[in-house]
């Protein structure tokens, strides 16, 4: 337990950031599951759309520390590849 005010501090702000930081990684997961049930479903329309809102869900969560920006690269890539295969079928 912590005894000093500075480290009874920093556990308010950890438990803080980890409330923020479990949010967005949530939603984060949330967007790419839309592009991914879009993709299941084969709406090839839908699933761009909800791409087009995943990307810079993705992108902020690297600039709020939640990914690494590799990370958010190849969760990007993977979707955008799976959209574009989704549009190669339908046409």
């Amino acid at each position: 337990m912590a005894h000093t005010l500075s480290a009874k501090k920093r556990v308010r702000q950890t438990e803080a950031r980890t409330t923020r930081n479990r949010a967005r990684t949530s939603r984060i997961k949330t967007f790419m599951k839309k592009v991914e049930v879009a993709v299941a479903k084969g709406d090839a329309t839908a699933a761009a759309a909800a791409f087009r809102e995943a990307q810079p869900e993705i992108a902020r969560g690297v600039t709020k520390g939640v990914l690494h920006r590799n990370t958010a690269a190849r969760r990007i890539s993977r979707l955008a590849h799976l959209v574009k295969d989704l549009a190669a079928q339908a046409a």
